[in-house]
């Protein structure tokens, strides 16, 4: 069903990976959408591409979500581009891994300045326009957030920060927008698994984490689509809600 017909979209960080497939979910759905890339312009050209080919309006805006001004002008372009905006899905986000006394005050700061900080200043911009359109947010969080990693400090600093900064909003930005929160497990996302590049031998800690995991397999990039279009299409009254996506492994 094409529930968001006729609703505006502004995915950050949608070039690829998971932002890639939400942006697609949002499109097969209806939605006309607007993503934001920093450094990943083939692959963002590529993904407008695709989500034209669904019938929906899509544009790609160069974006550093760390840098305010760019945040602001990226929101005022795609509210442009889209003629107003129904639903922000903070997805862009920085992963790491080291251990807790190699993490330099500088790499500490530029998590945050990603996966706290950006989210803030994307929602902030995107505030009055989601306002006046009663519009939803969905941020994306992390089972790092929920459980502590030992070699993921900031990381996991950082989603936690994120997975109360969605409860904020969600309290002070009630009743006229609905923001909620998805955090996923082990994902395998398909080609070069750049996020998880410094983690070792990929395909062994997919394994691992697999056998530890109830479902016993990693979760895909479509299946937090999903929990993001859930989001997306739900009542209004569900808001301040955070889901976990993780095939139980948190459990």
């Amino acid at each position: 069903m094409k529930q968001l017909i006729g609703k505006r979209a502004l995915v950050t960080g949608g070039a690829k990976r998971i932002g890639r497939a939400i942006a697609l979910a949002l499109a097969e759905a209806g939605a006309d959408v607007a993503i934001t890339y920093r450094g990943s312009e083939a692959e963002a050209q590529q993904t407008v591409a695709d989500l034209l080919a669904l019938g929906v309006k899509a544009s790609a805006i160069v974006c550093d979500v760390r840098d305010e001004a760019s945040v602001n002008a990226t929101v005022e372009s795609a509210v442009s581009k889209l003629g107003g905006l129904d639903l922000l899905i903070n997805n862009a986000g920085a992963f790491q891994k080291l251990p807790l006394e190699q993490i330099t005050a500088a790499q500490w700061d530029e998590m945050y300045a990603v996966n706290v900080r950006g989210p803030f200043l994307v929602a902030k911009a995107a505030y009055p326009h989601l306002k006046q359109a009663h519009g939803k947010i969905v941020n994306l969080g992390s089972l790092g957030g929920v459980e502590p990693w030992a070699g993921h400090g900031h990381y996991c600093s950082s989603k936690a920060a994120l997975h109360m900064l969605s409860q904020t909003m969600a309290k002070a930005w009630a009743p006229e927008v609905s923001v909620n929160c998805v955090a996923p497990g082990m994902i395998e996302m398909g080609g070069p698994h750049v996020p998880y590049a410094n983690l070792g031998d990929v395909n062994s800690v997919f394994a691992r984490f697999a056998e530890r995991t109830p479902m016993q397999r990693n979760g895909s990039a479509g299946e937090i689509a999903q929990a993001v279009l859930f989001f997306a299409t739900a009542s209004h009254f569900t808001t301040g809600q955070l889901l976990v996506v993780d095939g139980g492994l948190g459990l």
